[in-house]
């Protein structure tokens, strides 16, 4: 008989669903019935593509004797930490200040008050040396709450506080020194991974966040270790078994320092913000190859990842009939078999081997390889290493498949539009070899994507929402990090298409925002509305690890729309995040990369060009100019230029010249005196002086 959970729109809550434990999904229900019991809750939380969250399930949660203790002693909670990353960012941090570390599965007991007093990952059936069996810790607890409540209630006030988060930070009181900013290139240079790229060692993560701020240092010609650590961070990474050679797109991690084995779930949000990044770095370089990185990303999100409506599921699982990685990994002899006489040249362009990257011989892969693409391998020609690639993904495909988490997350979608309005716009303007079919085809589906959040991921008075399934449409109020990736996400979208519709969005998006998540006392932002649902604290989330936090997000986002807009107070808004992290930041760079990005724009100066004039290949030239190089610190509007009302500030009484295109570089609405050319636009975009 199915519990609680079956109809939740999360896939990882329905997993659970047939268990015998008396699951209850995270809410009023579970609560209330802590409160009227006076029984601890469990709140065990997760996510879909999580290993460890299978294993445990299977050995205990779907045990039967193991669950009539936990259905007897404690109110049974489970959470998607990607569905309420307000309840998991609490609880983490209450385990990691109880333990000194965190994970997940993440398991944690709380008072009916919703106050955590234990808590730790993952635990298994039978006692290990120093790691108790769960039942032992089930009865431990259960015993210490039936002698000790009233203690206990006490204890765990003390941590109430500490639970905040960043919402302890106030304001720096000296002004923001921007020398800083080369310092945190200098730190990074202290942990990075001079052999293998990338930073500190296994587990390696790929830190797009942190690649995006050594890439725009370096775009800024600010440092040229930022462009070496960057760029052969993403070379290797796209050269180790990380990325999937034969199938596209990245795995979560690595176990390894040098990328070659990775923990095999796929994340929409590493591979939207990689895509990104290998885009940046190829207009950065040069290199045809990065390029190449950044499509194979995209083209397996378009297969891969997208739903019918043109949204983007959250991940595909590690496992694959029950073992990890098995969908990814190959024989020697299977490849021989299959191939035939392009075998061998496979076999050493991936670096194969007869005994596979496993060394454990009772690992249930031992014997098969993870794929790999190092420099040092021959390459076939291209012929034949596309028809090797479309054999090795025939034959997977009639494998077991990893599981798929269906449902739409805000904020992650909100990435993938920005990746695909990014490639889109320099696609169809910059090429190579200008194809501007694709580039329209992504920048329409990033529209689409956008569309659906919009207009289906909506309430009834049109506040946005965190998630969506086809079960159960969409629901949870959205967080901070889904208004701002998605006011980011926007504005990339009005810069890729000139559609104003996008503009207009994201500054409707933006002053919700404001007003329903910033902190007017200390500055800043929430990461819960002030409507939200309270929990034991109203915290502010400020790491960018592994993706941009949701405050340094608003402050890029908020940063770009005064460029566009002139509003002084979204510039405003964005400078009360940066004065409570502008002293951290730079100190600790792997964890506040976004927010050192915000730091750079609101230092700058940005660039605002506004393009004018009628539509054609010499605005098309214009446009070009700007989108050829990894311009983070720019902004871009185009309108026609003919006194046509426009909802864009930057292009108001912007006029061409005699009828022709026209390009206005502009800093706070300052504008520079008008060209025509190409050449004059790029000299001043490049800190030169205009000619003629």
């Amino acid at each position: 008989m199915a519990n609680a959970l079956a109809r939740e729109s999360s896939p990882y809550l329905r997993q659970h669903a047939g268990n015998p434990v008396d699951w209850l999904p995270w809410g009023p229900q579970a609560l209330e019935r802590a409160r009227r019991e006076d029984r601890p809750l469990l709140v065990s939380i997760g996510y879909s593509a999580c290993h460890w969250c299978h294993v445990m399930e299977r050995e205990s949660f779907e045990d039967p004797e193991t669950a009539a203790l936990m259905n007897e002693h404690f109110v049974c909670v489970k959470v998607d930490r990607e569905e309420r990353p307000d309840v998991d960012a609490i609880y983490m941090e209450a385990v990691q200040l109880m333990t000194g570390s965190g994970g997940w599965p993440l398991n944690v007991f709380l008072t009916p008050e919703q106050m955590p007093f234990f808590g730790g990952t993952y635990y298994p059936p039978q006692p290990r040396p120093g790691m108790p069996s769960w039942r032992q810790v089930l009865e431990a607890i259960a015993e210490a709450w039936g002698e000790q409540a009233g203690e206990i209630r006490e204890r765990v006030e003390q941590m109430r506080e500490r639970l905040a988060g960043g919402a302890l930070l106030s304001a720096a009181q000296t002004p923001l020194d921007p020398s800083s900013l080369a310092e945190a290139v200098d730190r990074l240079r202290d942990s990075f991974d001079a052999r293998h790229g990338g930073f500190g060692g296994a587990p390696k993560f790929p830190q797009p966040p942190v690649l995006e701020l050594l890439l725009s240092e370096a775009a800024a010609g600010r440092s040229s270790e930022a462009a070496e650590m960057g760029l052969s961070s993403l070379r290797a990474m796209a050269a180790g078994g990380i990325h999937d050679v034969v199938g596209g797109g990245f795995h979560r991690y690595c176990v390894d320092a040098d990328w070659t084995v990775p923990h095999f779930e796929k994340m929409l949000y590493d591979n939207a913000l990689l895509a990104s990044a290998y885009l940046h770095a190829f207009k950065l370089d040069g290199d045809r190859r990065l390029l190449d990185v950044c499509l194979n990303i995209i083209e397996f999100l378009r297969a891969e990842m997208q739903g019918p409506e043109g949204a983007f599921y959250s991940a595909l699982d590690a496992d694959s009939g029950g073992v990890e990685g098995s969908y990814y990994l190959w024989r020697v002899a299977e490849m021989r078999e299959l191939l035939g006489a392009d075998a061998q040249s496979a076999i050493e362009w991936m670096g194969a081997t007869e005994q596979g990257n496993f060394s454990d011989p009772h690992h249930p892969v031992a014997g098969r390889n993870v794929l790999t693409a190092r420099p040092s391998h021959p390459r076939p020609d291209e012929a034949t290493a596309q028809r090797i690639l479309a054999a090795m993904r025939g034959a997977r495909s009639g494998r077991v498949r990893p599981g798929l988490d269906d449902k739409r997350l805000a904020s992650w979608n909100a990435l993938a539009i920005s990746a695909f309005a990014r490639t889109g716009a320099h696609l169809s303007s910059v090429g190579p070899d200008a194809p501007s079919e694709l580039g329209r085809s992504l920048i329409e589906q990033a529209s689409r994507c956008a569309r659906f959040v919009l207009e289906r991921m909506v309430d009834d008075q049109g506040r946005l929402l965190r998630t969506y399934s086809e079960l159960s449409g969409a629901r949870i109020p959205a967080f901070l990090e889904d208004h701002a990736f998605m006011v980011e996400a926007l504005l990339e979208l009005y810069q890729a298409s000139f559609q104003e519709r996008w503009f207009l969005e994201a500054r409707t998006l933006a002053d919700t925002m404001i007003a329903r998540f910033a902190d007017p006392r200390n500055g800043g932002f929430f990461s819960t509305a002030i409507d939200a649902e309270p929990l034991v604290a109203r915290r502010k989330d400020i790491d960018d690890t592994p993706i941009p936090a949701g405050a340094s997000s608003a402050a890029v986002g908020l940063l770009r729309l005064a460029a566009l807009s002139g509003e002084h107070s979204y510039e405003q808004a964005a400078i009360g995040t940066i004065a409570l992290l502008q002293d951290i930041a730079p100190q600790h760079p792997l964890a506040f990369a976004h927010m050192l990005q915000a730091i750079r724009l609101h230092v700058g100066p940005i660039a605002e060009v506004a393009i004018v004039g009628p539509a054609g290949d010499r605005r098309d030239a214009l446009v070009r100019v700007v989108r050829e190089r990894h311009r983070p610190t720019v902004v871009l509007a185009v309108g026609a230029g003919d006194g046509t009302p426009t909802s864009v500030p930057l292009l108001a009484e912007r006029t061409s010249i005699d009828g022709a295109p026209a390009a206005y570089v502009c800093e706070r609405f300052a504008c520079l005196r008008p060209v025509s050319e190409p050449q004059e636009l790029r000299r001043l975009l490049d800190g030169q002086a205009p000619g003629g």
